[in-house]
């Protein structure tokens, strides 16, 4: 009997741990990766409070709920001493983004520009 409960709470815990991230989401939530040739120290998107840190080149972040966001946003990028930043104008005619995963894949150009492509996971 012991074993057959033992079974029974290990099959629930497995089945919670496997649950798909995005079958419900309560929240707008972003990650970076990183396609530049560089490391990046610190990602700022948005704002101080939204901080990813310690990317490596051709990695991704973990996830992070953010309020409200767009299919874009400021971005600064510290890798070293250098730092290279995206600012976009306004949103004026942009959509709040529903509750979801999404990802900002970010890379430097030549000149050191930030560019983002956006990705719904």
């Amino acid at each position: 009997m012991k074993k057959l409960l033992l079974f029974i709470f290990v099959l629930g815990a497995v089945n919670m741990a496997c649950t798909d991230r995005d079958d419900d989401p309560t929240a707008v939530n972003i990650r970076i990766k990183n396609s530049s040739t560089i490391q990046f120290d610190e990602v700022v998107v948005g704002d101080e409070e939204h901080l990813y840190e310690d990317l490596a080149q051709d990695s991704f972040s973990e996830y992070k709920e953010y309020e409200m966001a767009y299919r874009y946003a400021y971005i600064r990028i510290t890798s070293g001493e250098e730092s290279f930043v995206l600012q976009p104008i306004d949103f004026v005619g942009e959509e709040e983004l529903p509750f979801g995963l999404y990802t900002y894949d970010l890379n430097l150009t030549e000149e050191g520009e930030v560019t983002l492509e956006f990705v719904i996971d």
